[in-house]
């Protein structure tokens, strides 16, 4: 079988490809044409085993012709990714996202960025491929993904941690199948902790195109190497002011549907764009610290939105920084907010020291008992996930 395809004219072009994808693991098939089959089925029917990953058609092709054939190709395999080779002229991404086509590629994008490219490609065949399978158990339902709200009334609790680890882990589950978005539209550093550089952000997504299109807003969004995509929060403050409650309604409902899950780092307290997130959410992530300020305000915000309806419900408490020197016990903690405490996230030097480097410590394969938590975390998500048996939670003690 060879896991990747490519048509074009050029040997040149043919020998750049493969020095590209060298390091990948799987061979590629190469057509010499400056013309598309009659049909996907003349291509596919001279693999042995199973299907390829990525097709990817050269900058020699005739472009209408390409996009149409990229059009009956994920139609009839839509297993398989299409990367296009070819200049953006400001038209042709939403042209070619609309034909189905993944991944465009520039023809003088260097080595390296025709790996990444097309090793991207290749993962979100993979899950797609899962994703088509009979009886999965993580196919999304007909409702969409799994929408996670990572909320704390009180800043400084290391709620932005949390969810990224969160988003890192649940990547690790479904590669390409998960987005992070920073709704903290004021100071959200989701860019920064994961050495992001944003093209687009969530300015842009809430309106244009993005607003109208799912498959243009997925154009938008940043690609982390931990195999998730990241939608950042607007690089001046001024800008979350054109950004209102039914615009994060909209975004949200078009991020689950194409997402299986989406993970939402949420500004502190209780704000009109936390309110429309908690109106799409599925889950919340509850993170508070071993101080007083915030478990009290953790126990306010619980009485709040149970008033007004909003509290989700898949509910899950994290205990973070957990430290059995502040005199505070996870009993004291779950008495006080009224709800167990599923996960305890010890004190750690390692979890400053990730944000500084911007590798979060799952992404890292860190053994530190903050990972272990935030693994124990990441599993209450599982498809397969049955909750601890009652008063499970009793059993976690503070280091």
């Amino acid at each position: 079988m060879s896991r990747f395809i490519l048509i074009t004219a050029s040997a040149e072009y043919e020998r750049t490809i493969r020095a590209s994808i060298a390091p990948l693991s799987g061979s590629l098939q190469s057509f010499q044409a400056s013309y598309l089959p009659e049909s996907p089925e003349a291509i596919i029917h001279q693999q042995v085993g199973e299907q390829p990953e990525v097709l990817i058609l050269g900058p020699e092709l005739p472009r209408d012709e390409a996009l149409k054939f990229a059009a009956v190709m994920d139609l009839q395999y839509p297993e398989i990714s299409i990367v296009l080779v070819a200049e953006d002229d400001g038209e042709l991404a939403l042209n070619a996202m609309r034909s189905g086509v993944r991944d465009l590629i520039r023809p003088s994008a260097d080595m390296e960025q025709i790996r990444a490219l097309v090793e991207r490609a290749s993962l979100a065949a993979a899950g797609r491929r899962r994703g088509l399978a009979p009886n999965t158990a993580e196919r999304p339902t007909t409702e969409g993904g799994r929408v996670i709200a990572v909320m704390s009334p009180k800043g400084g609790v290391g709620k932005t941690t949390v969810a990224s680890n969160l988003a890192i882990g649940l990547g690790q589950i479904a590669p390409m199948s998960v987005v992070l978005v920073d709704l903290d539209l004021q100071f959200g550093d989701i860019a920064s902790g994961l050495m992001i550089d944003p093209d687009f952000t969530i300015t842009d997504s809430v309106v244009g195109a993005a607003s109208q299109d799912a498959m243009v807003l997925k154009t938008y969004l940043s690609l982390h190497p931990g195999n998730i995509y990241v939608l950042c929060a607007p690089r001046n403050p001024i800008d979350m002011d054109g950004i209102n409650g039914e615009h994060i309604v909209h975004l949200l409902h078009q991020l689950r549907t194409e997402f299986q899950y989406v993970v939402i780092d949420t500004a502190p307290g209780l704000g009109e764009h936390v309110l429309a997130t908690l109106e799409g959410a599925t889950d919340a992530v509850w993170v508070c610290g071993m101080d007083v300020p915030s478990i009290r305000g953790m126990r306010t915000g619980f009485q709040i939105l149970s008033e007004l309806n909003l509290l989700p419900d898949g509910r899950h408490v994290v205990l973070n920084m957990a430290d059995r020197r502040t005199g505070l016990t996870v009993q004291d903690v779950e008495a006080t907010i009224g709800a167990p405490v599923d996960v305890v996230l010890p004190r750690s030097r390692a979890v400053p020291f990730s944000t500084n480097k911007g590798v979060p410590l799952l992404q890292d394969g860190s053994r530190d008992a903050a990972a272990k938590g935030l693994r124990h975390l990441v599993e209450r998500f599982k498809p397969n996930w049955e909750g601890p048996r009652k008063k499970l939670h009793r059993r976690a003690v503070v280091q």
